[in-house]
């Protein structure tokens, strides 16, 4: 051990304890604001559904026991009658009561060329929707009753605010290394960068859409949904298009479980790399910069510990291991306060070791373009617009 290794180690762990801490004031500075009481327009919400989802037939359950207070109806979009979801979802609105007035299973068919089978999804439901307000809900969540009631009270607070959405949370009820892996980077790494980017009323240049709600003039003004034709990310589009329209986007503050389980680490890493090819497509410049700075100091960190035990120097090797350990109770104690579940203790390696695969992931989305989503292959450009579709050979 000698002062240069002192001096590593101080000033890791000072670079990681600056970015935990502002991460951190991001999720501590916005006080849940009191409920407020609003008329209540009526609203339609739109859930694109291809492929089963985990525990999917609850997933349907929850969006049918939303208890909205105004007139509300859903619309759950497939591509085709034969999608597996379409037969369950059927059987769940059939047997489970509801307050919705108006249920319908909608066949939206293939997309178009130059748009993803989700945007097609959203246009073909907004053109059968009734209702005053838009939302949009991912089938991979499941909502509390009360999430819809935030939504629209948020937005009807500030008279420019064009769309809310609600900050998400991934959980898993048996996980695996998989879901570990993609609960931390929901909930640790993208959820407190929303967090820590929010203005103080919630105000972001984009959004973040598994669950949205929007006002149809702001829709109009850009454009519909269908704006987005073209992009890979249509959440992220449509919210920068509102914000350079005068419009603001706004996260509020009930959160939304995203559900996954039986993900195993090859299926979480080709979501990882998704996700990143997601970012391109709106995220601010400094969004990610704690993670990207964590993922430094990280290999530097273990490559420290590996040259450290190759030369049998144990105290060198301890003091290389501190950084990597204040980088695992960090992400695990970000977790937490975005809604997260504990990690079990055999799973700890997981978030020692995340933010070295981060880097080969990154590494892989500039190399290829080629991404796999909902059972369809999209090759992208180099601003993360949509090439050509063509079949999948796997969904994830």
């Amino acid at each position: 051990m000698n002062a240069r290794d002192l001096g590593w180690t101080a000033a890791a762990l000072g670079v990681l304890v600056h970015g935990h801490r502002e991460l951190m004031a991001g999720l501590r500075r916005r006080p849940a604001p009191p409920a407020r009481r609003f008329e209540p327009p009526s609203v339609t919400v739109i859930r694109p559904i291809r492929g089963l989802d985990v525990d999917a037939r609850a997933n349907v359950r929850a969006l049918l026991d939303l208890d909205y207070p105004g007139e509300w109806e859903v619309l759950f979009v497939f591509d085709s009658e034969d999608d597996p979801a379409f037969l369950l979802t059927r059987e769940e609105v059939a047997a489970h009561p509801t307050r919705a007035r108006r249920v319908e299973l909608v066949v939206a068919g293939e997309p178009p060329r130059g748009m993803t089978g989700k945007l097609n999804a959203m246009q073909v439901g907004v053109a059968r929707s009734r209702c005053d307000l838009l939302a949009f809900s991912d089938s991979d969540t499941r909502p509390t009753p009360g999430v819809l009631t935030a939504l629209v009270g948020a937005l009807l607070e500030d008279g420019r605010t064009g769309a809310t959405f609600a900050p998400i949370y991934a959980a898993a009820d048996a996980p695996l290394a998989g879901d570990v892996g993609y609960g931390l980077l929901v909930n640790a790494w993208y959820g407190a960068s929303v967090a820590r980017t929010a203005a103080p009323d919630g105000g972001l240049p984009f959004i973040m859409g598994q669950l949205m709600v929007f006002r149809r003039e702001a829709l109009a003004a850009i454009g519909g949904v269908g704006c987005a034709a073209g992009q890979f990310v249509d959440d992220m589009y449509l919210g920068r298009r509102l914000h350079e329209s005068g419009w603001k986007n706004r996260v509020v503050h009930a959160p939304l479980r995203v559900v996954t389980g039986h993900l195993e680490l090859g299926a979480f890493l080709r979501i990882f790399r998704r996700w990143i090819l997601f970012s391109e497509a709106g995220l601010p410049g400094d969004f990610a910069r704690p993670h990207w700075v964590r993922g430094a100091v990280s290999w530097l960190s273990w490559g420290g510990l590996a040259a450290a035990v190759a030369r049998r120097a144990w105290g060198a090797a301890a003091l290389a291991a501190l950084p990597i350990g204040f980088s695992v109770w960090s992400q695990l104690r970000l977790q937490r306060a975005c809604h997260g579940p504990d990690v079990a203790p055999r799973h700890y390696w997981v978030p020692a070791v995340l933010p070295l695969l981060g880097a080969g992931v990154a590494l892989s989305a500039r190399l290829s373009r080629q991404v796999d989503w909902r059972g369809r292959g999209y090759r992208l450009d180099a601003k993360a617009r949509l090439g050509e579709a063509q079949p999948a050979r796997a969904s994830v």
